[in-house]
């Protein structure tokens, strides 16, 4: 049995041979391709030889220049050889044979000159020149360009060699049996029946597509917004040491231990852009019983005890608008929110490690500077996010008005956060000015520096009213990651607010933690950290501290399942309450 190198020589002296009888008439180069070549080959005897010859002149073709025929490359180096004898046949190269590989839709051509990157110079000049101006079955890119170095796949060329056979057959039909010699009609018979079966394929595959894109078409939610959904329940269980537990002023909160719970927040996310650089979002989300609906929530309600997903939304099992906002780039580098229904944590206040309490850390005071938003439930206003140049500097602003949809000065203002209540009791229902300039507001301005993904540095101010009362707070936010898995984080905080009930105070914040990325699974995240959500001398006799630790564990990309464990030791400032343990068990679906 003859070597397959040998039959490959042999086969090159003979393609050469056949060119060179072409020349007159270069569409005739396809006639000597893969089919006679091996075909006429005197040692041909078995199949096994016929193919690796086929699979090596095949790699020779598709190694040099494109042609296009109908919609689709077709690569042809024979043609070099044809144009120019003394054109060397390069070494064969491995090519792709996908019938996934997908090309830009092709444009018709009816003369050379629409080819912007093809010169008279080009080796393949008259060979292009011969298919679009006497065959018509050439088409370029939508740019007016060839490409001619463009590789392809035997998906194309059956593409290809197929729309030749349109176009011969429809010269045959108009009767310029001139413009098609016998040769040429028999020669592409004979690759339409070695190509049969790829065409039937990729005919099917377009029927298919046909098929599918009709039923998308019929089927589709909308063309302009896309559904999001994520629903969380939890179980969640804990207790106190000691008697009972009361809160900073001395009231009574608990003196039996809480029962275990089952928990839940679900909410429906939908984004429509009409630009494709703008976002409408309208969520739509329910939950559980707001911040009672967990251990830590009842047993130390102000201090940033409670999970943070119960308390946004502080619903009871009712359906709401949960976000409503639209948001546009006037710029590249400039992001604009305005809308009635936001949130002031959405757009302050980040943090990789600690921020989002589905993901990481779950109680209020790991993932916000607790004291930085005294309004954090629903509020009406705008935000921008700045990012000169799309450098390391960003600027963030916020506006948030409390209680936006009352004009008048009555009702509970709910957007306040659960600690002014302690500082200001008995005014959540107060009579004070309501509506978008609210007397309970709040502005934030953060300044960020991050001049790698790996370190981030934010200072932040927040200035406004609660109930009618001045309230400044400044704020900083650390992260830093190491290597690619490790993160250590940090934030602090410091505020005035006048006229409360222990007088004018300066609390402060701090909290610190570290981070573990793909611990024991890729994908995973694991968290501890520490706090003390309100320091303040004139509230209580001692300082609350939170403990969180989790380990937040991927099932797939819809699934996580994150247990964790809350400790908090001197709940609500008050040295006579006992240690509060609460541990959770997290599973978050997203659709």
């Amino acid at each position: 049995m003859l070597d397959a190198t040998v039959v490959f020589q042999k086969s090159q002296v003979f393609l050469k041979k056949q060119i060179q009888l072409c020349l007159e008439n270069p569409v005739k180069i396809i006639s000597v391709g893969i089919l006679p070549a091996w075909a006429s080959c005197p040692h041909y005897t078995d199949k096994i030889i016929r193919l690796k010859i086929i699979q090596l002149i095949s790699k020779q073709i598709l190694n040099s220049s494109i042609i296009m025929l109908g919609l689709f490359p077709l690569t042809v180096t024979l043609g070099a050889i044809a144009q120019n004898p003394k054109q060397p046949i390069n070494t064969p190269t491995t090519v792709t044979d996908s019938a996934t590989d997908s090309s830009p839709s092709m444009n018709q051509v009816t003369t050379i000159n629409q080819l912007s990157d093809v010169q008279p110079t080009d080796w393949a000049f008259q060979a292009l020149q011969s298919l679009v101006e006497r065959y018509g079955c050439i088409a370029g890119y939508p740019d007016s360009t060839f490409r001619g170095n463009r590789a392809m796949t035997r998906y194309e060329f059956a593409a290809g060699l197929n729309a030749c056979l349109e176009r011969i057959n429809e010269l045959i039909a108009t009767a310029t049996t001139d413009l098609v010699k016998k040769e040429d009609l028999a020669t592409l018979q004979k690759l339409q029946e070695e190509f049969s079966a790829e065409i039937a394929t990729l005919r099917g595959r377009v029927d298919n597509l046909e098929a599918t894109t009709a039923l998308l078409e019929s089927q589709q939610f909308s063309t302009t917004t896309k559904l999001r959904g994520q629903a969380i329940i939890s179980i969640n269980a804990g207790g106190f040491d000691g008697r009972r537990i009361i809160d900073p002023s001395g009231r009574e909160i608990a003196n039996t231990q809480p029962n275990p719970t089952v928990l839940y927040r679900a909410g429906v996310d939908l984004d429509t852009s009409f630009s494709g650089r703008d976002l409408l979002k309208i969520r739509l989300e329910t939950g559980s019983n707001g911040r009672n609906d967990n251990a830590s929530g009842v047993l130390e309600p102000f201090f940033g005890s409670a999970i943070d997903y119960s308390g946004k939304p502080p619903t009871n099992g009712d359906l709401s608008i949960g976000r409503l906002f639209y948001e546009f780039q006037p710029t590249s580098d400039l992001r604009v929110s305005f809308g009635p229904d936001i949130r002031a944590t959405d757009y302050a206040d980040r943090n990789t490690y600690a921020y989002l309490s589905f993901l990481d850390f779950s109680t209020q005071a790991f993932v916000n500077n607790y004291i930085l938003f005294p309004v954090d439930g629903p509020a009406a206003g705008a935000a921008i996010n700045w990012k000169p140049g799309k450098g390391p500097i960003s600027v963030r602003a916020l506006y948030a008005a409390g209680d936006p949809a009352n004009p008048t000065n009555n009702g509970p203002v709910i957007s306040a956060s659960p600690f002014t209540q302690v500082l200001y009791p008995g005014q959540l229902v107060a009579n004070t000015k309501r509506g978008l300039f609210s007397e309970t507001y709040q502005g934030t301005v953060e300044l960020e520096y991050a001049p790698s993904r790996a370190i981030a540095v934010r200072l932040q101010y927040s200035g406004g009213e609660v109930f009618n009362n001045r309230f400044d707070v400044f704020g900083a936010n650390l992260e830093y990651t190491l290597g690619q898995n490790f993160g250590i984080f940090g934030r602090y905080g410091y505020g005035t607010f006048d006229n409360t009930a222990f007088g004018d105070i300066d609390p402060q914040y701090w909290m610190a933690g570290i981070s573990v990325r793909d611990l024991f699974q890729r994908g995973a995240l694991a968290g501890i950290a520490i706090g003390q959500p309100f320091i303040e001398d004139n509230i209580g006799n001692a300082t609350q501290t939170n403990f969180e630790a989790f380990y937040n564990y991927p099932i797939n990309r819809n699934l996580q399942i994150s247990p964790s464990i809350q400790v908090i030791t001197n709940p609500s400032n008050q040295e006579s309450n006992g240690t509060i343990v609460t541990g959770t068990l997290r599973s978050v679906f997203l659709f």
